[in-house]
Parts: C-alpha cells; structure tokens; sequence
C-alpha cells in the first residue's frame, strides 16, 4: 500500500453475496456472524471511496458504518475443518501456494469463458486469491490421496449464520481435462455431507450462469433445484430505452 492509500471497512447490513464483489470491482468481503457484511476497501483518495459507497447504495445496501482501517483483516479460520477424503479425491483448506495452480486453471478457454470479476493479471490474482477471507473459502479439489496429488479444481464454500439457521454457498472451478469421470459430482457431494452433517448447515445454495449447461447439469445430478432467477447485463449488449 502506498502512503497515500487508506483501507476502509464498510459494514452492511444483511449478507452480500459474492457476485456484488465482482460487480463492485472485486473488493473482498466477509459475511459476519451477526448476519452483516463487512466489505474491504483500499483507496488513494475520497473520491474512489464515494465511488464504492455509491455502488453499494445503487445495490440497494444498507450501510451501518464506515471506519477506517489501520491494523490487517484477522485471518479467518478455513471452513475445512480437516481434509475431506472421497474415493478417488482430497478436499483440503487452500494455501496462498495454490494461486499459480488455481490461477492456470482460469486461464483455460473452456473455463475463462463462465467466470466473472478475476483479475486479469497473475499479480493481482495472486493478491486476491490470497486475501484471508478467499482463502477461508476455498476447497482445493486434487485427484489422489496424497500430498502430491495434482490440484483438479478449486470449490468456494462460504457457511453465513442467519437469523434462524446456518446457509452456505457453493462455487466450483474444474479443469476441464478432468470432466466426464464424476470428479466435480464427487466433490459436491462430499461438501454438501460435510455441510449438512458435520456444520449443521440448513440450506446450501449455488449459482451459475443461465448458458452454463455443464454446471446446471451438476448441480441436479447431486439433487439441488433451481431457486429463484437472477439477471444481468454486459455493458456491450445494454442500450437505453
């Protein structure tokens, strides 16, 4: 950080979830235990900071306090308890070691072409990717039963206490080498087990995108069903009325 940026914590209230970070810019954020959202940001003046406080009122958040930020974000505990061992795969907590192999992954035409909000550099991944909230998240997916085992996706699990049960939501990238042998259904089963039996988790969530056919498809094979409809819009296809 230079001398001229500040880091910022915007609390809001209820959870966000993770798809207003890509849209916001790529900003990290937690969903706290007291059903807030805590978002992170780092700026060089106030008029980048009043450029994000806008974004989120134009999302409709409500924020309860800004403050600034002085000390680092508290590491966050991963959401893996221990490794995950399935008949043929590991599921294990991330490392900041596992940027590079997550990041090459993205690279991949047949994945690149669903994911929003990655950077588009390795620099930038690789800070982001680090971040303690992403790394609390993030389920590495590697196809063995040793240390060794080449890395085959990468999953986000995000557990959020509710008013009046635990939720978590699901995301997951898979090399597509990979594809066609059942590893992703494995793994989502898996966490959603996991989920359910060990967390005491209620209700576990996914999306995708409406085009993504492979993903729809898993998510049914595994036993989840469509939810309510979200939309969007590229900047490129918008026009005015």
């Amino acid at each position: 950080m230079t001398t001229r940026e500040r880091s910022y914590e915007i609390r809001v209230e209820g959870h966000l979830d993770d798809h207003w970070s890509a849209w916001l810019g790529g900003l990290d954020m937690t969903r706290d235990d007291d059903g807030a959202t805590t978002v992170f940001v780092q700026v060089a003046d106030q008029a980048q900071l009043h450029g994000v406080l806008t974004g989120l009122r134009d999302i409709g958040a409500v924020i309860s306090e800004l403050r600034t930020r002085d000390a680092p974000v508290p590491i966050r505990r991963s959401v893996l308890e221990r490794p995950l061992h399935t008949e043929r795969l590991i599921l294990r907590p991330a490392t900041g070691e596992d940027a590079d192999p997550t990041w090459r992954l993205r690279r991949l035409e047949p994945v690149e072409e669903w994911l929003t909000g990655c950077p588009a550099d390795l620099d930038g991944y690789r800070a982001r990717f680090s971040e303690p909230g992403r790394l609390a998240t993030t389920v590495i997916v590697a196809l063995g039963q040793d240390a060794a085992a080449p890395i085959i996706g990468d999953f986000r699990l995000d557990v959020a206490v509710q008013a009046r049960d635990t939720r978590a939501e699901l995301g997951c990238v898979l090399d597509p080498a990979y594809a066609g042998h059942g590893y992703a259904a494995e793994a989502v089963r898996e966490l959603l087990r996991y989920c359910f039996r060990d967390l005491g988790v209620r209700r576990v969530t996914a999306s995708c995108l409406v085009d993504d056919d492979r993903a729809r498809s898993l998510l049914e094979r595994v036993g989840m069903r469509p939810g309510t409809v979200g939309y969007a819009v590229l900047e490129e296809d918008w026009s005015p009325a």
